[in-house]
């Protein structure tokens, strides 16, 4: 490969490091034209599938900040990279390599870390993304009927109690305080009294 075709396909790559959800390392030896073309439909739209120099791939990786690679890279190496949902696309590969035995998983990467093989199976085993979803939205449906129930109750039983105290308080002021007739009187009378003593000196 001439020097410029490297660069550019370093470039590529780091870009594609840098900008997936994930990457998986996968040994392809074994594997038929055919068979390759079947494990990129099966991943679709959420991953490319691609051979890839392990020379070239480790530049890449360290451009892309990606410290640790280079002991995954041995043997012929064939990348996905995943920009869709991670757990899907790793599943879909744990299952070709069920019915291939010629695809072995290597390690990955994700979020700048390095995964071995174990590791990248864990992630085959997660629920998807819509799963996830699924279950949230239930959950979230569950707790607001839930909320909404408690706040109902508490309501209808404090209008209750209102109504029952605003009757109680028309039948006897005092109930509330003498509902302010009280100081009204007092008001009134106040005022008399202050004058009093200056009638009397008026009076002198």
């Amino acid at each position: 490969m001439a020097r410029p075709d490297k660069a550019a396909a370093v470039a590529e790559l780091a870009d594609k490091f840098s900008n997936s959800a994930a990457a998986v390392l996968t040994e392809y030896r074994g594997l038929t034209v055919s068979n390759m073309q079947d494990l990129r439909r099966s991943l679709g739209e959420d991953a490319t599938y691609a051979v890839a120099k392990n020379t070239l791939t480790a530049i890449a990786a360290k451009e892309a900040g990606i410290e640790g690679l280079d002991e995954t890279l041995t043997g012929p190496t064939a990348i996905a990279f995943i920009s869709g949902d991670v757990a899907t696309v790793t599943k879909g590969l744990k299952n070709f390599a069920k019915d291939n035995p010629s695809l072995a998983i290597k390690g990955g990467v994700m979020d700048g870390k390095i995964l071995d093989a174990k590791a990248v199976l864990k992630l085959a085993d997660l629920e998807s993304r819509e799963v996830l979803l699924s279950k949230m939205a239930g959950a979230l449906k569950a707790n607001l009927s839930k909320a909404a129930f408690a706040f109902a109750a508490p309501a209808s039983k404090l209008a209750r109690v209102v109504g029952a105290l605003e009757a109680k308080a028309k039948e006897n002021p005092d109930v509330i305080g003498g509902a302010g007739a009280a100081p009204a009187a007092e008001a009134t009378e106040t005022p008399a009294e202050d004058s009093a003593p200056e009638a009397a000196e008026a009076a002198e």
